[in-house]
C-alpha cells in the first residue's frame, strides 16, 4: 500500500522555511540570501545535461526553498504576489490559456 503525500500551500512551505531557517537567514540579510538562491538556481541546469530526475528534484525543492527563505528576509508572502499577479490567467493580456505571441 502506497501512502499518500501530504499536500502543502505555499504559505505553509514558506512558513515551514521561517521556523527552520530565518535565524539564520536574516543575519545572512536580503543580499546574502539572495546570492545564495542565484547559486541555487544554476544547480538545475547541471542535472537537467545529466538527465537526472532525483537530482532535478531535489534541486527544484532547493530553489523553492531559498526563494521562499529570500521572501521571508524581506517580508513577501509568496502565495499573496503570486495570486496577485497571476489569479489564473497570464499578466500580460489577462488569459487562460496565455495566447502571448513568443
Amino acid at each position: 500500500m502506497v501512502k499518500e503525500r501530504a499536500r502543502m500551500q505555499i504559505l505553509e512551505f514558506q512558513n515551514m522555511m521561517k521556523q527552520i531557517y530565518f535565524h539564520r537567514h536574516a543575519k545572512r540579510g536580503t543580499a546574502g540570501t539572495y546570492e545564495w538562491l542565484v547559486d541555487e538556481v544554476q544547480e538545475p541546469g547541471d542535472a537537467l545535461k545529466e538527465d537526472d530526475k532525483k537530482g532535478l528534484e531535489d534541486e527544484f525543492a532547493d530553489v523553492l526553498a531559498w526563494l521562499a527563505s529570500l521572501a521571508n528576509v524581506v517580508n513577501i508572502s509568496l502565495e499573496e504576489a503570486a495570486l496577485r499577479k497571476y489569479g489564473g490567467r497570464c499578466p500580460r493580456y489577462f488569459q487562460n490559456p496565455c495566447n502571448c505571441q513568443p
